[in-house]
């Protein structure tokens, strides 16, 4: 098994590589952009032997899959995403910087670093004669950020055909893992009443926003902090003028559950929803984006296997939690073990602050190494 001291000479490639991918802004609704990072990212592929093979896309950017020893068994899929939540530009006022062990910039975190990662310990198992006899896939997408809509079924198709996957993205605060994430999704509430003068006929009028009014308070109470779900009404539109009763109003809210049988209390909610007021009519939808990952026992006993081989390298991993979703709440649902928060180990993803521990990179790298060849 690789050490982490084995890995911490090659801190400073690391860093000069992770430098570079920051500096090729990649924001998830500029394809061409994705598209220069991942252009880069095959020469880096390349060079490792991978076979790559690109899956082409309209909008957003490419996605990338990258194999080896694609004629052996028991494969290992690592996901990770190049696209970013920054817009073009975004370098001029956050450049990427080091400043006391500490390295700073758009993306670099969540999750350019975890990219890193794997390249260094495959490199490093290749270099010393230790690459695992098994098959292992790395996807690389490009729409993470924005709901994965384009590469979900190409994440689920791979780790069908895997034993074990394995998310990039960054660890928790304090370098644990995530064995469990929130599913995602939203509710949207539409309400229609009629329209009148609001001094001269207002009796004749019904009030759309009235009605969404009622509606909204019932959406709320369906948080439920036991169960792990939150629903959080973000978004109201409604009415043309003041002097003008409302015909039209909506709502949406952002709906988080942590296990799956709770989407059946929301969409009862949502068939049962009737008018309070007389003449109105209201809609709703409720659409779920990503699935939870609950921590079952299957990831119980994947995180104690991770924690094993992790106790080998002299590490001491946690485990926690998110309301974030990932692209690793595609996987759970499939009955195929996952583990998530493998890359590097930082806060302020999404942020102007967003940054990452230098001191994580060898010590992540190392871990995959032994998971790769451990498993």
């Amino acid at each position: 098994m690789l050490s982490i001291s084995d890995f911490q000479p090659y801190t400073g490639g690391m860093l000069d590589l992770l430098r570079k991918l920051v500096e090729i802004e990649s924001p998830s609704t500029s394809k061409g952009a994705v598209d220069r990072l991942g252009a880069r990212l095959q020469e880096e592929l390349r060079n490792l032997d991978a076979a790559v093979t690109v899956s082409e896309q309209a909008k957003t950017g490419d996605h990338l899959l990258a194999t080896w020893n694609t004629e052996q068994k028991d494969e290992i899929l690592i996901l990770c995403h190049m696209d970013t939540v920054f817009a073009a530009g975004t370098l001029k006022e956050m450049p990427a910087r080091l400043e006391d062990g500490i390295f700073y910039g758009p993306g670099a975190l969540d999750m350019k670093s975890g990219i890193v990662i794997v390249l260094a310990a495959l490199r490093l198992l290749q270099q010393t004669g230790n690459f695992p006899r098994r098959a292992i896939s790395l996807l690389l997408t490009s729409d993470e950020e924005i709901g994965s809509n384009t590469s979900r079924a190409l994440i689920e198709e791979q780790a069908m055909r895997a034993s074990l996957v394995l998310c990039m993205e960054p660890a928790m605060a304090d370098g644990s893992l995530k064995t469990f994430r929130k599913g995602t999704g939203s509710i949207k509430i539409s309400t229609q009443g009629r329209a009148a003068h609001a001094g001269v006929d207002h009796e004749k009028g019904v009030n759309a926003i009235e009605e969404l009014a009622h509606h909204v308070l019932s959406v709320q109470k369906l948080t439920d902090y036991a169960r792990g779900t939150t629903v959080s009404v973000g978004k109201i539109s409604g009415g043309t003028r003041t002097n003008v009763v409302p015909e039209r109003a909506s709502a949406v809210c952002d709906l988080r559950i942590a296990v799956p049988e709770e989407i059946e209390r929301i969409q009862e909610w949502a068939r049962t929803r009737t008018p309070v007021l007389q003449g109105a009519q209201v809609r709703v939808t409720v659409d779920t984006n990503r699935p939870p990952m609950p921590r079952d026992a299957r990831m119980a006993v994947t995180f104690q296997k991770i924690q094993a081989l992790s106790s080998q390298l002299g590490l001491q991993l946690g485990e926690g939690g998110t309301g974030g979703a990932s692209d690793a709440n595609f996987v759970a649902p499939l009955g195929i073990p996952v583990m998530d928060g493998l890359g590097a180990v930082g806060e302020g993803a999404h942020s102007e602050r967003e940054f990452l521990r230098v001191d994580s990179l060898p010590e992540r790298a190392a871990l995959l190494a032994a998971i790769l060849t451990g498993w």
